[in-house]
């Protein structure tokens, strides 16, 4: 199954995009492809093609529970997104928990069905995350 892992912070992306890659390899070991998008700099990539989505954001500061406008941007202009599977990540802050609702909120406003969601602040909760992840379906 090929999954997609949208990542997109309001600052640096070097924490989020190593945090992506983490869950890339608990993905991958379980046989599935991954795909990385930024959705700041790919902003002409569509969605339609994959099976499953990785949300992956941050609070547009620490002590926001507040995330990126642009990514319900991409999300409209992405293609056909409605009725696909996603997780949710949000990483640090210090209103993670409000955060991570608001992405989830967010991302349920384009059709999305949201199939789990978590915070995580390191590398090694990342790649436990991945390798646990459902990415098939269950009819």
């Amino acid at each position: 199954m090929q999954v997609c892992i949208l990542y997109c912070g309001a600052n640096q992306h070097t924490k989020l995009k190593s945090l992506a890659d983490a869950i890339a390899i608990g993905v991958e070991k379980k046989g599935h492809q991954t795909t990385f998008l930024n959705a700041l700099v790919d902003t002409d990539k569509r969605l339609t093609i994959y099976d499953y989505l990785v949300v992956l954001s941050e609070p547009i500061s620490a002590f926001s529970a507040k995330i990126p406008s642009y990514i319900v941007k991409y999300l409209e202009n992405a293609g056909q997104v409605s009725g696909k599977r996603c997780a949710c990540v949000i990483s640090g802050g210090i209103r993670k928990n409000k955060a991570l609702l608001n992405l989830m909120r967010d991302v349920e406003s384009q059709g999305i069905i949201i199939k789990i969601s978590e915070v995580i602040k390191k590398e090694d909760e990342a790649r436990a995350f991945g390798s646990h992840l459902n990415v098939e379906r269950n009819y």
